[in-house]
């Protein structure tokens, strides 16, 4: 009696449908061997390796403290000036650099989709894990100048993770739209510098919301308002959690996210063809 193998056949999904968590689940391990490489291909051949993640938000926060801080004397919400930048861009930088990463993903991996099989989603998820590492390390600077200045955190400080995580999923939805995008417009790649540095200004990084009362309400239409503000709020607790801006920023990213990664299973089968 012969034996049959079991057979298994590949097939596009309906146009619009929301991706197979458990087969993202179940490649896991090739989602941590994509992080895993691209932080080793990130520092090799460097002489400092992961000071490099302290340079760029370290460098950035003299410069603004000067200009800023010093020329501007632009206020620090209560806190010195280089503690209240550096607690912003240690976060937007982790956003800017994932949102970019993920953003030209699909494109950077175009090799693998026609070679091997597994989950496209994969692809602009790993991208954005991947400056997590970066924002731990840079947030060392930050407890040291707390120290300096005899800043102390409050308690509440322990839902970083949280807030990091939330950080993760809105850099991650944008990127879904705009990896998938890219495919097949690559302006994307031309665009995107000059849209994050356009969003840092329309976020409140190095300046306070409350110098600008009369375009709170158009700032609060950011997602990542709530976001730096919350994130300041649980690393130095001079100021109260906004909860409104944080549930506006919690629905928004659910909504990128979501429609993101819907868009993006909806068009992957593409993909091959294009790139």
């Amino acid at each position: 009696m012969v034996s049959k193998e079991p057979v298994i056949t590949i097939k596009p999904s309906p146009k619009l449908s929301f991706p197979d968590l458990r087969e993202v689940w179940n490649y896991r391990e090739l989602l941590f061997t994509f992080v895993k490489r691209d932080l080793t291909v990130r520092y090799r051949q460097t002489i400092i390796g992961g000071i490099w993640a302290i340079i760029q938000p370290l460098t950035t926060m003299v410069i603004f403290s000067f200009f800023f801080g010093y020329l501007a004397q632009i206020s620090g919400d209560g806190v010195p000036y280089p503690v209240f930048s550096y607690s912003g861009l240690v976060l937007w930088i982790y956003f800017a650099n994932a949102l970019s990463a993920a953003s030209g993903s699909v494109v950077g991996a175009a090799g693998l989709f026609t070679k091997v099989y597994f989950p496209r989603l994969i692809v602009p998820l790993a991208a954005s894990m991947t400056g997590i590492v970066d924002y731990f390390i840079a947030l060392l600077i930050l407890f040291g100048l707390m120290a300096y200045y005899h800043i102390l955190p409050p308690l509440i400080i322990f839902f970083l993770p949280l807030l990091v995580l939330l950080t993760w999923f809105l850099a991650t939805g944008i990127g879904f739209w705009l990896s998938a995008v890219n495919v097949k417009y690559r302006d994307v790649g031309f665009i995107m510098p000059f849209f994050i540095q356009l969003m840092m200004y329309m976020t409140p990084v190095i300046y306070p919301v409350s110098i600008a009362p009369n375009f709170k309400h158009i700032l609060a239409l950011n997602p990542m308002t709530g976001i730096i503000e919350t994130h300041r709020a649980l690393l130095l607790g001079v100021k109260e959690i906004n909860y409104t801006a944080l549930v506006f920023s919690i629905t928004i990213t659910a909504i990128i996210f979501i429609t993101g990664a819907v868009y993006f299973r909806s068009v992957e089968r593409k993909f091959a063809d294009i790139v």
